[in-house]
């Protein structure tokens, strides 16, 4: 998907080793690589994302930067960087936003993250 000249792609992987299905914890990593379709340089200042448990809860988590850093990115250049989110189901859903800012002119703007779906390998039988 590509939004504001960016686009964001996202790979997710079941972390079996970190999960304990029968106390409800379920772990996934996700990877997630953004590209700078702009004639711009960018910089990534903020995240906001929203996560849906398949047993009806959701929440919100934002911050600074993505895995404590911060990047830039010259236009055509690539960031990719992996994190995680716990469930206690086996099946959810993330999606949120970005906050870029143009380098060239200062401004801010907001890039959408599309929604993409954790499960657990036992659901997919």
């Amino acid at each position: 998907m590509i939004s504001e000249g960016m686009q964001v792609s996202v790979e997710t992987f079941y972390q079996p080793d970190y999960s304990n299905p029968l106390q409800s914890e379920f772990m996934f990593a996700y990877r997630i690589t953004l590209e700078n379709h702009n004639r711009f340089p960018v910089k990534l200042h903020r995240r906001h994302w929203y996560i849906f448990d398949s047993n009806g809860t959701h929440r919100e988590v934002e911050g600074e930067g993505v895995v404590g850093v911060q990047p830039t990115l010259q236009p055509g250049e690539n960031y990719q960087y992996v994190s995680g989110c716990n469930l206690r189901s086996e099946m959810g859903r993330m999606y949120g936003t970005y906050e870029m800012e143009n380098l060239n002119s200062k401004k801010a703007f907001t890039v959408r993250i599309p929604a993409f779906e954790m499960m657990a390998p036992m659901k997919c039988n």
